[in-house]
C-alpha cells in the first residue's frame, strides 16, 4: 500500500466532512480542530489558534517591530546643570551653560540604559524638573544645527547627538527660557526628568528638520512536530477489545492529544534555534545537513527580552502587584489595555483565597481604590479570573503545564503582539494534518502519523511579562 503524499490545499480548514479517519491514502487537515480538544489542558494553544493565527510561507519568518516615537520623547539630565545667574523669560543662557541629556530608548524605541536623544530638534520646547520641584521650560533656537557628534568649534551652534558617551548636548547659547524665571543657582541634578512639550516657531520661518524612528528586525522559526503510532497489524485492526472495542481509534485519540500538548509545551518553553544537522549520529534518517529548527516559547523569550517582576504571596504582594502594573502598562511600551495571563494552579489558588492577607481580601476590601477581581466564563471553555487595575485588565487563565520549576510563575501576554505561524505556501498547508498509511508497501497493517510545522512569533517583548511569586 503506497505512502500517502497528498497535502491539503487549504489553511485552517478540514477536508470533505463525509470522509472518516479510517479512509486510506488521505491527508486530513486538522489545523483548527485539534486546538479544540480539551481546551482546559492547553489554553495558550487555544488562544493562539482562535485570535492570533497567521500563516507564514517560509520556515524562517522575519517580521518588523514598530515602537511609536510620539509616546517616548522623554529624557533625563546626563550631567548636573546649575544656573550661573538668574535667567528671565526669553533670555538666552550663557555660553558654557550647556544641557547634556540622555534618553532611555534607542533609535528603535527599545529600552536602553542610556542613548542619545535623536528626537531633539531646533524649535522644540523642553520641560525639565529642577531640584526645587519646579518645572522650567526652555526653547531650542530655531537656528540651531543638528550634528551627529560634538563639534570642536566653540562657537558652533548645534544639538550634538554624541555616540561616544551616549548623550545629546545642546549649547547654552541655543537655549532660551520660556515663561517662568530661572533663579540663580537653580540645580538640575543628573537624572532629573524632562520631555519635549511641543514646538514654537516665528511667523514666516522655513520648514523644520525632522526625525524618524527605525523598525527593528527580528526572525522566528517554524518547528516540525511529528507524532507517530505503532503499526497495527491487519489482525489487530480486526480484533474487538475489552473496554474500548476499537483499539486503533482509542490510540488515535491519545495521539491527537499528545501532539497538541507537544505544541503547547513548545509554545511555552521552546528556545529558538536554526541549526544544521551535524550527521547521522542520532540514528535519524533525515537529510544530513538539513536544518533542525525550534520555535521560541513565550516564557524563555519573555525572561530574556521582556519584563520580569518578582511578586510575593504575602500581604505585601498586593502593593508590589500595583507597582508592577504601573510599570508594565506604561503606554510608551506600546501596551494594549488587556493581557492574557497564563498562571499556575498555585497562583490561581492564591488569587482566589479569602481571608486576612489574601489577594482577594486586599483587592476587594473597604477601600474604593482596591482592585476589582471577578471570576467569569471564558470564550473558549476556560474559567477566567479578571483583575481590573486602574492601568489595565489582566485575564488569568489556569495553565496546567506551569508546574514543577514553574509552579510560582505567571506569563502575562499581549495577544496583539504574538502570533501562531503555521507554514503555508505553494498551495500546501503544513498546519496540523494527519498522514495515513505511512507503513512500507506490502506490510499487512497500518501506521499513521500527525505532522505540524509551525512556530511562534513574539513581537515587542516589553509588552509581555513574567510574574514570579515567592
Amino acid at each position: 500500500m503506497a505512502n500517502a503524499t497528498i497535502y491539503s490545499s487549504t489553511f485552517g480548514e478540514g477536508g470533505n466532512s463525509s470522509v472518516d479517519l479510517d479512509n486510506t491514502r488521505r491527508v486530513f487537515n486538522f489545523g483548527d480542530r485539534v486546538a479544540e480538544l480539551a481546551p482546559q489542558q492547553s489554553p495558550f494553544f487555544v488562544y493562539l489558534n482562535k485570535v492570533a493565527k497567521k500563516a507564514t510561507n517560509d520556515p524562517v519568518f522575519k517580521f518588523l517591530e514598530q515602537r511609536h516615537q510620539w509616546q517616548r520623547r522623554n529624557f533625563e539630565m546626563h550631567t548636573t546643570f546649575t544656573a550661573g545667574e538668574e535667567y528671565v523669560a526669553n533670555e538666552v543662557l550663557n555660553a558654557g551653560q550647556d544641557f547634556h541629556l540622555v534618553c532611555k530608548y534607542d533609535n528603535y524605541g527599545k529600552v536602553a540604559a542610556a542613548a542619545p536623544c535623536h528626537f531633539l530638534l531646533p524649535g522644540q520646547i523642553l520641560a525639565l524638573k529642577a531640584d526645587d520641584g519646579v518645572v522650567y521650560n526652555f526653547k531650542i533656537s530655531e537656528s540651531a544645527t543638528v550634528t551627529s557628534s560634538a563639534s570642536t568649534d566653540a562657537d558652533a551652534a548645534n544639538i550634538a547627538h554624541e555616540t561616544s558617551d551616549n548623550k545629546s548636548s545642546i549649547a547654552g547659547e541655543m537655549l532660551s527660557v520660556i515663561g517662568k524665571v530661572v533663579p540663580n543657582g537653580t540645580v538640575f541634578t543628573a537624572g532629573n526628568k524632562g520631555q519635549v512639550v511641543g514646538s514654537a516657531w516665528a511667523e514666516g520661518t522655513d520648514s523644520p528638520l525632522g526625525w524618524e524612528d527605525k523598525l527593528y528586525d527580528r526572525e522566528g522559526y517554524t518547528q516540525i512536530f511529528k507524532t507517530g503510532m505503532n503499526i497495527f497489524s491487519g489482525t489487530s485492526l480486526a480484533t474487538e477489545y475489552r473496554g474500548i472495542a476499537n483499539e486503533f481509534q482509542r490510540i488515535w485519540t491519545d495521539k491527537l492529544m499528545e501532539h497538541k500538548m507537544d505544541i503547547e509545551q513548545a509554545m511555552l518553553y521552546g528556545r529558538g534555534t536554526n541549526e544544521a544537522r551535524s550527521g547521522g549520529a542520532d540514528g535519524s534518517t533525515g537529510q544530513t545537513g538539513a536544518p533542525v529548527r525550534t520555535s521560541w516559547g513565550i516564557l524563555p523569550y519573555t525572561e530574556s527580552y521582556g519584563k520580569v517582576y518578582n511578586m510575593s504571596y504575602s500581604s505585601s504582594g498586593y502593593d508590589a502587584f500595583l507597582d508592577a502594573m504601573e510599570d508594565f502598562f506604561a503606554p510608551e511600551s506600546g501596551n494594549s489595555g488587556n493581557k492574557l495571563v497564563l498562571a499556575s494552579r498555585k497562583v490561581i489558588t492564591y488569587l482566589n483565597k479569602l481571608g486576612n492577607g489574601s489577594f482577594m481580601n486586599n483587592s476587594i476590601g473597604s477601600s474604593q481604590y482596591r482592585l476589582d477581581v471577578a471570576n467569569v466564563p471564558g470564550a473558549f471553555g476556560h474559567t477566567v479570573t479578571v483583575v481590573n487595575t486602574i492601568f489595565g485588565n489582566l485575564h488569568f487563565v489556569a495553565e496546567p503545564l506551569l508546574r514543577g520549576p514553574w509552579e510560582d510563575y505567571c506569563v502575562a501576554i499581549d495577544l496583539g503582539n504574538v502570533a501562531y505561524r503555521p507554514l503555508v505556501g505553494n498551495g500546501v498547508s503544513r498546519d496540523t494534518f494527519i498522514e495515513t498509511n505511512v507503513q512500507d508497501n506490502g506490510v499487512d497493517g497500518r501506521q499513521d502519523q500527525i505532522i505540524t510545522e509551525a512556530g511562534l512569533e513574539i513581537q515587542l517583548p516589553e509588552t509581555h511579562a513574567i510574574l514570579k511569586f515567592s
